[in-house]
């Protein structure tokens, strides 16, 4: 008797964990989408837009996708900020998606080279 109990509670704690591991993934695909995008070369502009194509001034915390496009080989595009500093790379070339955690706080991305001029924030509540 005391085998079977335990082993039901086992196979069970094997399910709870089970699911723990796939609800952060499934969490994730419903997240508000946002578009990062920087370069190509020649262009030396970046920006953050919301999924209607607005400039993200104000976030709520919470789960986000974020979109990377990144079409130049002197740019990058780097998010830091409470818990998060993500980066696409400065040589890198290519398109990414990044689930991230924004929490209450500031955070800036710039391109790391021409930081003085290729720069922006927002706030998350």
């Amino acid at each position: 008797m005391t085998l079977r109990t335990t082993l039901r509670f086992t196979a069970a704690g094997a399910a709870l964990a089970a699911a723990a591991a796939i609800l952060p993934l499934t969490a994730q695909a419903g997240a508000p989408m946002l578009n990062a995008a920087v370069g190509p070369d020649s262009n030396f502009k970046m920006t953050l837009t919301d999924a209607k194509g607005g400039k993200v001034t104000s976030l709520r915390a919470g789960a986000y996708m974020i979109m990377v496009s990144d079409t130049s080989a002197i740019h990058n595009f780097r998010l830091s900020g409470p818990g998060v500093n993500k980066d696409s790379g400065v040589s890198a070339k290519g398109k990414s998606t990044w689930n991230v955690t924004l929490k209450k706080g500031t955070y800036k991305f710039v391109c790391d080279p021409h930081a003085a001029i290729m720069k922006g924030s927002f706030t998350v509540s």
